[in-house]
């Protein structure tokens, strides 16, 4: 049967600091209290100061002083022995703690939601790389709804969404902003329109849109809901590749972030759909569980983030 481990009101109040007991055993080393001090890295009258306030809290005399040096009395060798026990399990208690850090350090599992994961999330994890060479990283890819649910399920220690709010049981902070835009292929009949699209006319208008679950619908569904309306699904694809795909074969309008878009609004592979009235802004997160900041190379990769020549759009 395991003693109870006793409060800290009942702990002995006679047991000296730390660093007392190293000095004493660096003066039980070099036979003096001047070398003791250069060796722990303190003026000599503070070193003396240290073992009178350690002598008068033991209520014996540690050290016989004289001009050739100091030497413990036989009181003080017997508190040296029972010192050194002490500092040897303050170093293996230090040893074991600092193993403990080494393998929490030795990985790092995100879960990310698509579009951060495809578009933000690798210049991250290059930078990362650079201070963290052997910081083995996994990252998990999904929707918002499925990032949360591994943060509280200890399967991530890090987390990213797109969503309106940090989800329940989350804590997090904005690291940077999006906006979702409205595209189609160029032989659709939008991309020949002159006037802005109204909320009611995308709303009534079948679109291909991410999953239930995504931050870019919940952000779409959303800013819909202000004017009365919700997205009309014609497809629901899982992942932003496919969504755009689906777009650009002309299956019809697609809704997603400015991020993913670049390349193919560019080439004029899709074209951009203004919309009137309507705010498709979102702020995007990374989030962890609630009460426990990130540490290690996951507070590393939260700062990378928050660094203002990072990815962040406005």
């Amino acid at each position: 049967m395991t003693s109870p481990v006793p409060s800290s009101s009942s702990l002995p109040h006679r047991v000296p600091d730390l660093g007392a007991m190293v000095l004493l055993l660096a003066v039980a080393r070099h036979g003096s209290l001047g070398r003791a001090a250069r060796e722990v890295g303190i003026s000599q009258p503070a070193a003396s100061g240290r073992i009178r306030s350690m002598e008068r809290q033991l209520g014996v005399a540690l050290l016989d002083r004289s001009p050739s040096g100091s030497r413990l009395t036989d009181a003080g060798a017997l508190v040296t022995d029972w010192a050194r026990r002490v500092v040897e399990a303050a170093e293996a208690f230090d040893a074991g703690a600092q193993a403990l850090r080494d393998r929490r350090d030795s990985r790092l599992r995100v879960a990310a939601s698509m579009t951060i994961a495809e578009y933000l999330m690798p210049g991250w994890l290059i930078a990362l790389r650079a201070g963290r060479p052997d910081t083995a990283v996994s990252l998990l890819a999904g929707n918002s709804a499925v990032v949360a649910e591994r943060l509280l399920s200890g399967e991530a220690d890090l987390g990213f969404v797109e969503g309106l709010s940090v989800p329940e049981g989350l804590d997090g902070t904005v690291v940077a902003h999006d906006r979702l835009v409205v595209v189609v292929a160029p032989s659709h009949p939008w991309a020949r329109r002159r006037t802005h699209l109204t909320p009611g006319e995308l709303a009534a208008t079948p679109l291909i849109l991410r999953e239930r679950g995504s931050g870019t619908r919940q952000v779409l569904d959303a800013a819909l809901a202000v004017h009365g309306g919700l997205a009309t699904p014609l497809l629901e694809l899982s992942s932003t590749t496919a969504v755009k795909g689906a777009a650009e074969s002309g299956a019809g309008p697609c809704v997603l972030s400015e991020l993913a878009l670049d390349e193919e609004l560019s080439a004029r592979r899709l074209v951009e759909i203004p919309v009137a009235g309507i705010r498709l802004r979102r702020q995007l997160r990374a989030v962890w569980p609630a009460g426990h900041r990130p540490s290690g190379p996951a507070r590393d990769l939260l700062s990378l983030t928050a660094h203002p020549s990072g990815p962040a759009r406005g």
